[in-house]
This record gives structure tokens, sequence and C-alpha cells, in this order.
């Protein structure tokens, strides 16, 4: 299965800035470099170039579901959606926060990510689809 991922934000606060240096750190605590991350906008074309657009939040899915063209709309989805074992469907924002809170989002999104790996092994995305198997 091949797997092509990209991040962007619903907001233009931060294009083409680096990742926050508090994520960078606790990301490299656990094998991951953002160093070379630039952040970006979402665009409508990205609802064309990906099968899905997985929010943090309730709110950036909000906003995600407010620019999606047309039938676009279902590929956006909660990236928790596919851990309930998390016990919550909003990755918090840590940004006001704490190294530990830098920990629990790494943790939230590694979560999300293997579970999303799961469901995509186990219903791969048909392109009349954006439901990969079941949360």
């Amino acid at each position: 299965m091949a797997v092509r991922a990209d991040s962007a934000g619903t907001a233009d606060y931060h294009v083409g800035a680096p990742p926050d240096r508090r994520s960078q750190a606790a990301a490299l605590k656990r094998g991951y470099d953002l160093s070379a991350l630039r952040a970006r906008q979402v665009e409508p074309a990205d609802f064309e170039r990906f099968d899905l657009l997985l929010a943090m939040d309730a709110a950036n899915l909000a906003e995600l579901h407010a620019h999606a063209p047309g039938s676009a709309r279902a590929r956006a989805r909660l990236l928790l959606e596919f851990a309930p074992e998390a016990g919550r469907l909003d990755v918090p924002d840590p940004y006001y926060g704490t190294a530990p809170d830098f920990d629990l989002v790494i943790d939230l999104v590694e979560r999300g990510a293997r579970g999303l790996l799961k469901a995509l092994a186990s219903a791969p995305l048909h392109p009349q689809s954006s439901r990969p198997g079941p949360p």
C-alpha cells in the first residue's frame, strides 16, 4: 500500500514558517525530523489531490467542510476517528502549553496514524469512497 501524506492548516497564520520549536523537539524525541517542513494553507486542489483530509479537531474539520467543493466534503474527517481507544476525537492544540502537552499530541497523532493504517489495510479506499474501514 502506498501512502502519501502532507501537512496544511486551515488558517494562514504561519505560512512558510517551520513548525514550532517545541513541536520539533517532541517529534525528534520520537525519531521524526520536522525541520524541513514549512507551513502552508489547505487549498481547494487538496480535495482532489488527497483521498482523505484529516483534521485534528472539530473546529478545523468544520473549516474543511465549509471549503470543500461539492461531494469532496466526505473526504474530510477527524484523525482520532481512527483511534477510538484514545477516548477523544480532538487533538488538543499545545501552543500555550508545556512540553508534556506536545508529547501528548505526538501520542495521539501516532494512535490516529496506526488506526488509519489498520483501517486502510483492511478496507482500502475506492475511487468512489473516502471511507476506509470502520474507525
